[in-house]
């Protein structure tokens, strides 16, 4: 066979792993979760601000070039003046970036919000994406911890503003000076000891998943799970063991605070962080956050390598069916703390700064499970149905649509083949329109419009048995004059929402 004749290649339609098409549904959803978050945050006097989706890859901070493409975790390309460019991983660095170069004209505390797609460069997987949304509030200038107090008050704000009840979310905090007290009063403090604090984080974040007898494992020699996979452990000794325990198992945190200071006495920063729990445990409780809302719980490791002081989680504590039929509780959909140091890697001065991250599409998912999204329903549009393609004819049709739209009803002319009207009412029908309107030239001729309701006419069109009735019958159709057309769809669909709410 020659060249020629060689017929081209189609090419395949493929989605990118690990993204996702976003259709209608839950484009909308998010609209209306973000538009209620927003809500909480402005309250609270925080302004948006936007950055671009690329930054220059060594502005990212953890991920410095370390080889010829840098390529660890992130996107990323090189500019044409060679200068190597990342999309972003999180929205905290580019924030850290924008109040550096902007330093001067900003006024501090800098406290803003921002909602935007983020990008990991990792193998996805079931529920893993590489590119998601987060929303982040951040406070940046406010040295005292109740700046984070506040964080945590506005998390449960959030999260109340989204319908979720009380008793079915709580913030949980933590320190990370006072973490790192208990490493020191352990003997794991400083640098030739940092590989051993990470495996003891590692062991205390699987508290929820493993219990306290997996966590006394992980920091002893080991762990062997059902498989038989064993997982080496962190070596501490029975003592070590004990008091990381304590630490972690913590239930009443006011009851446990003095016994908690008196572990970390002598430390560097263990009785500082202390003393900070306490004061956010006042401020909290002083504005009627009870510890079931807000609770101090020295359980609380995210990210701990990334933050200075405080850290907290938003939690749900309802439970969900996972994949495999079992129940669980849903956990984490966001958190936060402070990170004094990652302004000032720009600075070459100390700049305080607190903020705390949602992640939008878990959250999403659980406002799902609660029924609490999606369940204003956006009506398809009124159809403007086509019975003749002259120019007049179709002017016609077009104001028609116009009308409706002016009144701020959602309206479409129709685009396809006119010259079939079954089709054109088979669209409807596949669109879930709740109105067609209809003007041949007798109806032309005499100044008016029929208007089907298409609800009710299939409702109705199961009780006519016959074709013959059928178009006796002209199931659920009005003729009134043009001047009437828009008052009398308003009034079918108030007709239609009244039988939806009655149905509910």
């Amino acid at each position: 066979m020659s060249e020629k004749s060689k017929k081209p290649q189609k090419l395949k339609a493929r989605l990118p792993r690990g993204f996702v098409d976003r259709h209608a549904g839950d484009i909308r959803a998010v609209e209306e979760m973000v538009a209620k978050i927003k809500a909480v945050y402005e309250r609270y006097g925080f302004d948006p601000v936007e950055t671009p989706l690329f930054e220059y890859t060594d502005a990212l901070g953890k991920f410095l070039p370390d080889s010829d493409r840098p390529n660890e975790g992130v996107f990323s390309l090189q500019d044409d003046d060679d200068q190597w460019m990342s999309l972003r991983y999180d929205l905290t660095a580019p924030l850290a970036r924008h109040v550096a170069e902007n330093f001067n004209e900003i006024q501090l505390p800098y406290r803003t919000y921002r909602a935007g797609y983020v990008f990991r460069n990792e193998k996805p997987g079931p529920g893993r994406f590489r590119q998601f949304m987060q929303f982040d509030a951040d406070s940046v200038g406010a040295p005292g911890v109740q700046s984070d107090a506040e964080m945590c008050m506005m998390m449960a704000d959030t999260l109340e503003a989204l319908g979720i009840r009380r008793g079915d979310y709580v913030i949980r905090v933590n320190n990370r000076k006072v973490l790192d007290g208990v490493m020191e009063a352990i003997g794991l403090g400083g640098e030739e000891n940092a590989a051993r604090r990470l495996n003891v984080l590692r062991a205390i974040d699987k508290l929820d998943k493993f219990g306290e007898e997996g966590v006394r494992l992980l920091l002893g020699e080991g762990r062997k799970d059902e498989s038989g996979d064993f997982t080496k452990g962190a070596g501490l000794n029975e003592e070590q063991i004990g008091k990381v325990l304590f630490f972690v198992g913590i239930k009443n945190y006011a009851e446990s605070a003095d016994a908690l200071a008196a572990l970390v006495a002598g430390t560097s920063k263990g009785a500082e962080g202390v003393e900070e729990l306490n004061l956010i445990g006042a401020l909290v409780s002083g504005a009627g956050y009870d510890s079931s809302r807000i609770k101090i719980d020295p359980s609380v490791v995210r990210g701990l390598e990334y933050y200075t002081g405080p850290v907290y989680e938003a939690e749900l504590t309802f439970d969900v069916t996972n994949e495999k039929g079992e129940k669980v509780v849903f956990g984490s959909v966001g958190g936060g703390g402070r990170y004094d140091g990652l302004v000032s890697r720009f600075m070459g001065q100390p700049v305080p700064a607190t903020g705390f991250s949602i992640g939008v599409s878990r959250l999403m998912t659980a406002l799902k499970n609660l029924g609490k999204l999606g369940q204003d329903e956006v009506l398809a549009p009124v159809l403007v149905t086509v019975m003749d393609g002259d120019v007049e004819a179709m002017g016609r049709y077009q104001r028609f649509t116009q009308a409706l739209r002016n009144e701020g009803i959602r309206a479409e002319m129709y685009q396809g083949n006119w010259k079939k009207f079954g089709n054109q009412l088979k669209y409807a029908d596949r669109r879930g329109s709740p109105v067609a309107i209809i003007q041949g030239g007798d109806e032309r001729a005499s100044g008016v419009v029929q208007i089907k309701d298409l609800i009710e006419g299939k409702r109705l069109s199961g009780e006519i048995e016959d074709n013959a009735t059928w178009r006796e019958a002209r199931v659920a159709q009005v003729t009134v004059p043009e001047a009437e057309l828009v008052e009398t769809v308003k009034r079918i669909l108030a007709e239609q929402a009244e039988d939806r709410a009655r149905a509910k």
